[in-house]
């Protein structure tokens, strides 16, 4: 600068160019810098916190399960909140983070949306739809009293994006699984629900219950409760394959 006094600052012809993601900021060893941007949620991060090894981490992610039993026990609206809030600091394109968030809290609701589920799938049936053959017998489950589209469980995770961000689906899944892998810390069993986002999408009755805002659309959802079993062990995979260039 012209002057010793004066503090080091953008030109003005870079400002627009930021997209607040924050690295300027957390990559400065004196942490001189505060990004302009809510500057009371600025973190000192204390040496070694969140260092994870190599072996714990490993051990942690192997042994994820999709949960597809439940206890009735409701997890507390604060603990989800807890999740979802390490759940925001997923990446997303340009840092755009353009996922929100819909917690179906109640398991009567969870149940209405699974039934809405199947009458979307008593739809397909006798069409070209790629599901058209295989719905028949998730049908008849629902109908004997087994709830193959929720598994019973008393909570249900929709993100939800923008309807013309033809990116932020891919940011979403990416949220929903920091959301996935980060459940476990918390004593919360998760599950991918593909069969309730698949008619999230199309259906409308379903997305007229769902009632998200406008110009807004679901991503995907995952089910999520306590587990009702505890994992004792790592389960096989295929072996690894490695294409090198």
């Amino acid at each position: 600068m012209a002057e010793e006094s004066n503090l080091p600052q953008v030109q003005e012809a870079n400002v627009l160019r930021c997209i607040k993601c924050g690295h300027c900021e957390v990559f400065c060893p004196s942490q001189a810098l505060i990004l302009d941007l809510r500057p009371d949620e600025k973190v000192a991060l204390p040496d070694g916190v969140g260092d994870i090894s190599t072996e714990d981490i490993g051990f942690y992610l192997k042994k994820r399960r999709s949960v597809r039993h439940f206890t009735k026990e409701p997890v507390p609206r604060e603990k989800v909140l807890e999740i979802l809030d390490i759940a925001r600091y997923a990446a997303s394109g340009t840092n755009g983070q353009p996922v929100q968030w819909l917690v179906v809290h109640d398991p009567e609701r969870v149940r209405k949306i699974a039934g809405l589920t199947i009458e979307w799938m008593k739809t397909l049936v006798n069409t070209s739809h790629p599901m058209s053959g295989y719905v028949p017998s998730l049908i008849s489950a629902w109908e004997n009293g087994n709830d193959i589209i929720c598994r019973d469980a008393p909570h249900l995770l929709f993100a939800h994006i923008p309807e013309e961000n033809p990116i932020a689906s891919v940011d979403a899944i990416i949220a929903l699984t920091h959301f996935d892998i980060t459940a476990p810390a918390f004593g919360v069993g998760t599950c991918w629900a593909g069969f309730v986002a698949a008619a999230a999408t199309s259906y409308e009755p379903l997305q007229k219950e769902l009632g998200f805002p406008a110009g807004r659309k679901s991503a995907y959802a995952i089910l999520f409760g306590h587990p009702l079993y505890k994992i004792y062990g790592i389960p096989r995979r295929k072996p690894l394959e490695v294409m090198w260039q």
